[in-house]
């Protein structure tokens, strides 16, 4: 059976190869605080962009936020004259908050994420015990994408493609010749994410990286994070489909299902929690919103006690 999405996003991926005004523009910004790589990508004829897996600063010790990093995004649009017409996320993201929200009021654009959101919104909301008052439904999110979704960022155009298996709800954007891939793949020398938070699961991660690894090889893939491979100095956020499929260190061409899954559930026990779950988790499930304010004007962020 055809994959229509993929053969979709192949064929806007070889049209940018013959036609350079679809090659769009990535510049990226890396938060080392949280090995985060938030992308912007833009048209070079007509201007228009996209913000991919923004970065809230957050200091989990006294509760502040700040916006540094967002702003350091802030400052390349405007310098650069850019129309932000979306605000991407990959998936609710566990290691860091969205700076989305407060994005949209200095720079505008749609919030988008993948459909299953409600997922992670049900299964977290559960674990969080958020009440009523929270909304299961992606309502937080100005639109969620389905896998095959097509849309334009300018005259780019874009693909939607859905891979879960880190989080039921991951999505991998394809705009021309540059698949942004959140938590997939990481750098070859360091491997794939893990599949172990609830709702995750091994084999489909595994089933979702395969099928990302048949579009072209010459297929731009930026990166939601890196930690620097063993033996390497810099932090790196861009590979390509034919690095991955011949020297990623977890799945590269050649490696069975049952292989992967079984070393990527044995490597997943070992792991512990990312540093900044608790905020996360319940801020990006709210589309980067604080929980309600209490009777005294304060949000609060839960901590459940011997549940995760």
């Amino acid at each position: 059976m055809t994959d229509a999405p993929i053969a979709a996003a192949t064929a806007q991926i070889l049209n940018a190869e013959r036609d350079p005004a679809q090659k769009p523009v990535v510049k990226t910004f890396f938060d080392e605080a949280t090995f985060t790589a938030s992308h912007v990508v833009h048209d070079p004829e007509t201007k228009a962009a996209a913000v991919v897996d923004s970065v809230l600063d957050y200091d989990a010790a006294s509760g502040r936020t700040r916006y540094d990093s967002a702003q350091k995004i802030v400052d390349y649009v405007r310098a650069e004259g850019l129309k932000v017409e979306w605000q991407l996320e990959t998936h609710a993201h566990a290691d860091h908050l969205s700076a989305a929200p407060w994005l949209q009021e200095q720079i505008g654009g749609k919030l988008g994420i993948g459909a299953d959101i409600i997922r992670v919104q049900e299964v977290f909301g559960q674990i969080f015990n958020a009440g009523t008052r929270f909304a299961r439904d992606g309502s937080q999110f100005d639109h969620l994408f389905h896998d095959g979704d097509q849309f334009q960022i300018g005259n780019l155009k874009a693909t939607a493609l859905h891979v879960p298996g880190h989080t039921p709800a991951d999505m991998a954007f394809v705009i021309g010749d540059a698949a942004f891939i959140g938590d997939t793949l990481f750098m070859p020398d360091y491997g794939t994410a893990r599949a172990d938070f609830p709702g995750g699961d091994a084999r489909m991660l595994f089933r979702s990286i395969r099928r990302l690894l048949t579009l072209p090889e010459q297929t731009r893939l930026f990166l939601c994070h890196d930690y620097k491979a063993p033996g390497r100095t810099e932090f790196a956020w861009e590979t390509t489909v034919g690095a991955e499929r011949a020297h990623n260190v977890h799945v590269h061409d050649g490696v069975a299902e049952e292989d992967f899954v079984s070393m990527r559930t044995k490597r997943d026990s070992t792991l512990s929690l990312p540093n900044l779950i608790m905020p996360s988790v319940q801020i990006n499930m709210r589309g980067g919103h604080m929980p309600e304010p209490e009777e005294n004007g304060v949000s609060y962020i839960k901590i459940p006690v011997n549940k995760l």
